[in-house]
């Protein structure tokens, strides 16, 4: 079977996999990780290799961007130290252990063993959240979870590149010392100026399905840039998401943001399928060259490396928790967390995406790739289904599911976005002014006006005037962190479609270039 055919195949057990998860409740990565694990047990399947630096540049820059622009710069500042201990702490300390078992029980030269803790350290995000977005938790737990993410990928990622670049030296040389150093802000400073020009340049295409193409090439341009540079493509791509997301914001267009969201979570999904079916198609490869005794080794080395990330997070997350609980009573606060939502947190620690590319981007010449590979696999399938798949269950164990309660809390943020709405027409006596208050048949009745064009026009004036302070109010509560990254697009997503009501037909269209 080709690798396009084998592709076609996993896509349709991918979509049948979905439609099972969604009626279940169980996070959709989770039954793509069994989806990979049938390729690697299925004989025939085909082996494909991807350049490494490929690999990374397609599957990390899309997922990467998508998760930045998500998390704004002030959430961000609100929750730093959490986000700090969770991306830079748990990152570091989780790889450090990974690479002292490594080094002591399978042998790796220590940068080898360094890099193995860095692809297994961050956890993923994606398999939590399409869990959470159901399940209502605590919004500060929410946010901590999706924000480190997004964090810990960039930091296991430093650590990935610079342990990588001294095992392929052999040492830490000057050249080296020199391209670690540059990395960090040179990365930082190319997303930035990236994003400024890109600003500039999408007015040019924004409306058309160039716009939407040239949000992904400048994302792969972006990162290949930085590679060539040698700058840190990681940063580099989370400071240009981060930066397009403070300055732009709601601001872009809503027929192009509707667009454009669907067609990043669907490329998002796709970029998931192939990573699974490849590693599959690696590690079908390795068990069929590896030795009995060999391959024993190598999985009671996998259990062994398992065992220990989900150990040490558990470690991070409840001792950070206790820490903090401790200081805030010897302040006279109540506790920012409870232990339970950390038992949460430590549960929420499953490896995914991040962790399948570096292991791909890994040089054929790595020493003992096929073993650091399996290992790899092991850790994501071993998260993703036990973890995954009990992650809702725990949820209600820890009593921390709060659907009825975020339910009501939605409902109380949409009437304060339509209360919003409502403030610039106060004491409007236009016909259209009162029609919009009314919200009974608008449309029809701005049309038959007598005024004809000039009153359709009119009412959209004040139909447009009334959505931008709903999306001022939006924007308000999301600074404010009473709405999570689901509920802010949630209801973003109802102002965009409202807006797209009252355009006209020709705003609304998405024009070929």
């Amino acid at each position: 079977m080709s690798f396009f055919e084998s592709l076609l195949v996993l896509l349709l057990v991918a979509v049948v996999l979905l439609q099972v998860s969604r009626r279940l409740s169980v996070p959709y990565p989770s039954m793509l990780a069994l989806a990979g694990a049938a390729v690697a047990l299925l004989p025939g399947m085909p082996y494909i290799s991807l350049e490494p630096a490929t690999a990374l540049a397609l599957f990390i820059a899309p997922a990467l961007l998508d998760a930045a622009f998500d998390f704004p710069v002030r959430i961000a500042r609100r929750f730093w130290l959490p986000l700090l201990v969770f991306a830079i702490g748990g990152v570091a300390v989780t790889a450090a252990a990974v690479a002292f078992a490594g080094w002591a029980l399978a042998g790796l030269p220590l940068a080898a063993a360094l890099v193995l803790g860095a692809i297994v350290a961050p956890p993923d995000a994606a398999a939590a959240t399409a869990v959470l977005s159901s399940m209502a938790i605590p919004r500060s737990t929410d946010t901590v979870l999706r924000g480190e993410s997004l964090f810990n990928d960039a930091a296991a990622l430093l650590i990935f590149d610079a342990a990588l670049a001294v095992q392929s030296a052999g040492s830490l040389d000057a050249p080296v010392a020199l391209h670690l150093t540059l990395a960090v802000p040179g990365g930082l400073l190319l997303g930035i100026v990236a994003a400024w020009l890109s600003r500039h340049l999408y007015r040019l295409v924004s409306g058309t399905l160039g716009g939407n193409l040239l949000q992904f090439v400048q994302t792969f341009l972006l990162w290949i840039i930085a590679a060539r540079l040698a700058f840190s493509a990681v940063l580099a791509i989370v400071a240009f998401a981060m930066m397009l997301a403070r300055s732009d914001g709601t601001r872009s267009s809503a027929r192009m943001r509707v667009q454009s969201y669907a067609v990043w979570s669907a490329a998002v999904f796709v970029l998931n399928v192939m990573a699974f079916l490849l590693m599959g198609m690696q590690v079908r490869g390795i068990l069929d060259s590896m030795s009995a005794d060999r391959l024993g080794e190598a999985l009671h080395f996998a259990l062994l490396t398992v065992i220990v990330v989900v150990l040490v997070r558990f470690v991070i997350c409840i001792g950070f928790n206790r820490l903090r609980a401790w200081y805030a009573r010897s302040h006279g606060r109540p506790e920012p967390a409870t232990l339970n939502q950390a038992l949460l947190a430590g549960w929420c620690g499953m490896r995914g995406l991040v962790t399948l590319a570096t292991a791909f981007a890994l040089p054929a010449d790595f020493p003992q790739r096929d073993m650091v590979v399996l290992t790899a696999f092991a850790v994501v399938l071993a998260t993703l289904v036990v973890q995954g798949l009990t992650l809702a269950p725990v949820i209600r164990l820890l009593g921390l599911d709060r659907r009825a309660e975020g339910r009501g809390e939605l409902a109380t943020r949409r009437r304060e976005i339509a209360a919003a709405g409502l403030v610039p027409l106060e004491g409007l006596q236009e016909p259209e002014a009162g029609l919009l208050r009314a919200k009974f048949q608008i449309e029809q009745q701005a049309i038959a006006n007598a005024a004809g064009a000039a009153s359709l026009e009119t009412y959209r004036r004040l139909a447009l005037m009334a959505i931008a302070a709903q999306r001022d109010e939006l924007d308000r509560l999301r600074v404010a962190h009473q709405v999570n990254v689901d509920e802010y697009n949630l209801l973003l997503e109802e102002i965009d479609w409202r807006e797209l009501s009252v355009l006209p037909e020709e705003a609304r269209r998405i024009e070929e270039i």
